[in-house]
C-alpha cells in the first residue's frame, strides 16, 4: 500500500470496476518516491474542491497487478519516469502523463480532458 491521502485501488477487479462505474477519473500509478508523492498530494487537495467534485481520484501501486492496465496501455508504453497518471472519460484513457506534475499541470489536464 502506498499510504497516501488518496483512495487506493488494490486489485485488477477493483480497477476495472472503478473505471467502468465512473464517468471521469484520474488514476496515478506510482511508488512512494520523490517524483510521485507531490502528484499524490495535489490529487488529495483537488478531490476536496467543489470544482473537481465530478472527478474520482485514485492511486495504484505501480508494482502490482492492479496497475497492469496502465503499465501496458499504448498511451503509456514509451513513458520512462514515474508516476504514470491517466485521465479516463467514459471508460477510456483520453490523456496520460509521466513523471512529476505540478498541481497547475494536473489542473490544466483536467480542464482540457475531463471538465
Amino acid at each position: 500500500m502506498l499510504g497516501t491521502n488518496v483512495r487506493e485501488i488494490e486489485s485488477k477487479e477493483e480497477f476495472n470496476s472503478h473505471v467502468n462505474e465512473n464517468e471521469t477519473t484520474v488514476i496515478c500509478a506510482g511508488r512512494r518516491g520523490p517524483m510521485c508523492v507531490p502528484v499524490y498530494g495535489a490529487m488529495a487537495q483537488m478531490e476536496k474542491e467543489k470544482k473537481f467534485s465530478e472527478i474520482e481520484f485514485r492511486v495504484v501501486d505501480f508494482d502490482t497487478n492492479a496497475a497492469m492496465m496502465i503499465r501496458t496501455h499504448e498511451k503509456c508504453r514509451n513513458f520512462m519516469g514515474l508516476p504514470f497518471t491517466v485521465y479516463y472519460k467514459d471508460g477510456e484513457i483520453v490523456h496520460a502523463t509521466s513523471s512529476i506534475q505540478s498541481r497547475k499541470q494536473i489542473e490544466e489536464h483536467l480542464d482540457e480532458y475531463l471538465l
